[in-house]
C-alpha cells in the first residue's frame, strides 16, 4: 500500500514536470501573434477555432507518442517513421516539412525581437543593426553547451511565467467589454495556421517519451495536462488582446495585421504604462528567445543527421551556417514577415507533418479500431483544408479578407 502510493505520488510529479515542459514549448512565438490573427474574426470564433486546432494537435501528439513508444527507439526521428508507413515519398515530404517549420520559425523569430527591440529603444530606421544585434549573441547561445542552456531556459521561463501574469493582470483593468462581441465567422478560417503553430511542441515528443520511458499512460496525461494549460493561457491573452486593441485604426489589431507586429506592440500603446511596456517587451522577448533556442537545437541536429545520414558529410561549420544564414538573410530581405511566417509555418510545415501524416498512417493502418480510423479522417480532411487554404492563399487564388476592412465598427 506504502508502495502504491509512493508510486502514485512519483507518477503525479513526473506528470507535473512533464505538462510544465510540454507548456513551456507551447508559449512560444506563436502566443504574441494570436491576438492579432484570431482577433479579426472576433473572440467567439478564435475560442471555436482554437478548440478544433488544439484537438488535432491533441490526437496527433498521441498518435506520435503511441509510434515513439512502440519502437522504444532512443534516435526515433518523424523521417524514418513515414518512411516505414509511406516509404521515401513520406521520408522526404517529412524532412521538406520539417525545414519549412524550423526555418520558418527561425525566420519569425529574427524579425519578431527586431520589431520589440526597436519599438522598445526607439529605433525604428535602423532594423538591420538591430535584426544583427539580436541574431548574434541567439546564434551563440545555441552552439554553446547544452547544459549551459539549459540552466537559462529555467531563468527565462521564470521570467516568462512572471511577464505573463503581470501582463494578464494590468491588461485586465484595461478591457473594453464591447471589443468582445464581435465576430466575423467568414475570417475564421485564416486564424488556424497561427492557432496550429502555437498548439504545436511534437518535435519534442520523442524525447518526452523516452524520459517517461515509453509508458503511454503518462504520455497522454502529461500531453492533456500541458496542452491544457497551454489552451488557458492562449486563451486568456486572446481575450486581453481583443478587449485591450481597437479593432481598426492606429495601432490597432487591423493595422497590426497588415504591419506583421506582434500583439504586445499595440497592447503597449494602448495601455501607456511603463511597467506594463517593459513586462510587455520581456514577455515577448523571452517567448522568441526560449523557442529559438530549442528549435535551433532541433535544427542543428536535424540537419547534422540529414548530412552524416544522407550525403556523408560531417563538417560543424556547414551545419551551422546551414542552420542560421537562410533565414537570417530571409529575415533581412523581408523584416515585415513574422506574422506571415508563423502561417506558412502552421499551414503547411506544421499542417503537413504534424496533422496530415500522423492521420494518415492511421486510417491506412486496418489493424486500427474503426473508431479511431474514422476520428483519424476528420482529422486528415480539416489538416487537409488548412493546407489547401494556405497554399490558395499564398499563391493568390483565394483572398479572404477581413470584414473590417470594407465596413466601419465602433471599436
Amino acid at each position: 500500500m506504502v508502495q502504491n502510493t509512493k508510486q502514485t505520488k512519483s507518477d503525479s510529479a513526473t506528470i507535473i514536470a512533464t505538462a510544465a515542459l510540454i507548456a513551456g514549448n507551447l508559449i512560444g512565438a506563436g502566443i504574441l501573434g494570436l491576438p492579432i490573427n484570431t482577433g479579426l474574426a472576433g473572440l467567439l470564433p478564435s475560442m471555436a477555432a482554437m478548440a478544433a486546432g488544439g484537438a488535432m494537435m491533441y490526437l496527433t501528439a498521441i498518435i506520435l507518442g503511441g509510434e515513439a513508444a512502440r519502437s522504444r527507439n532512443e534516435t526515433f526521428d518523424y523521417p524514418s517513421l513515414y518512411e516505414t508507413y509511406l516509404g521515401r515519398f513520406g521520408k522526404w515530404i517529412a524532412i521538406a516539412a520539417n525545414m519549412i517549420i524550423l526555418y520558418g520559425l527561425l525566420t519569425a523569430y529574427f524579425t519578431g525581437g527586431e520589431k520589440i527591440i526597436a519599438s522598445l529603444i526607439g529605433w525604428e530606421s535602423k532594423p538591420l543593426l538591430l535584426m544583427l544585434l539580436f541574431a548574434a549573441p541567439l546564434i551563440v547561445l545555441s552552439c554553446i553547451d547544452l547544459s549551459f542552456l539549459q540552466r537559462i531556459n529555467t531563468l527565462l521561463m521564470l521570467l516568462l511565467v512572471f511577464s505573463f501574469g503581470v501582463l494578464a493582470f494590468m491588461g485586465a483593468g484595461h478591457l473594453q467589454t464591447q471589443r468582445l462581441s464581435y465576430t466575423d465567422w467568414l475570417f475564421l478560417p485564416l486564424t488556424l495556421p497561427i492557432i496550429v503553430t502555437a498548439f504545436h511542441f511534437h518535435n519534442i515528443i520523442p524525447t518526452i517519451s523516452a524520459d517517461l520511458k515509453w509508458d503511454r499512460a503518462l504520455f497522454r496525461k502529461s500531453v492533456f495536462w500541458g496542452m491544457l494549460l497551454a489552451f488557458v493561457m492562449n486563451g486568456l491573452w486572446v481575450f486581453i488582446g481583443i478587449g485591450v486593441i481597437p479593432l481598426t485604426g492606429e495601432n490597432s489589431i487591423l493595422d497590426a495585421f497588415h504591419t506583421n507586429m506582434p500583439a504586445t506592440l499595440p497592447m503597449s500603446v494602448q495601455i501607456k504604462s511603463g511597467l506594463f511596456t517593459l513586462c510587455a517587451s520581456i514577455f515577448a522577448l523571452v517567448a522568441i528567445c526560449t523557442s529559438f533556442l530549442a528549435n535551433a537545437l532541433g535544427l542543428q541536429s536535424f540537419i547534422r543527421d540529414l548530412l552524416a545520414n544522407s550525403f556523408r558529410i560531417k563538417n560543424r561549420q556547414l551545419v551551422i551556417a546551414l542552420t542560421f544564414v537562410p533565414p537570417l538573410l530571409t529575415a533581412l530581405i523581408y523584416p515585415d514577415i513574422f506574422l506571415k511566417a508563423l502561417d506558412i509555418v502552421g499551414g503547411v510545415g506544421i499542417v503537413v507533418l504534424f496533422g496530415i501524416l500522423p492521420t494518415l498512417i492511421v486510417v491506412m493502418d486496418r489493424t486500427r479500431g474503426t473508431t479511431l480510423r474514422l476520428v483519424c479522417l476528420a482529422a486528415f480532411l480539416f489538416a487537409l483544408f488548412i493546407l489547401g487554404l494556405e497554399i490558395m492563399q499564398e499563391a493568390n487564388l483565394l483572398r479572404i479578407k477581413p470584414w473590417v476592412e470594407y465596413h466601419s465598427v465602433d471599436f
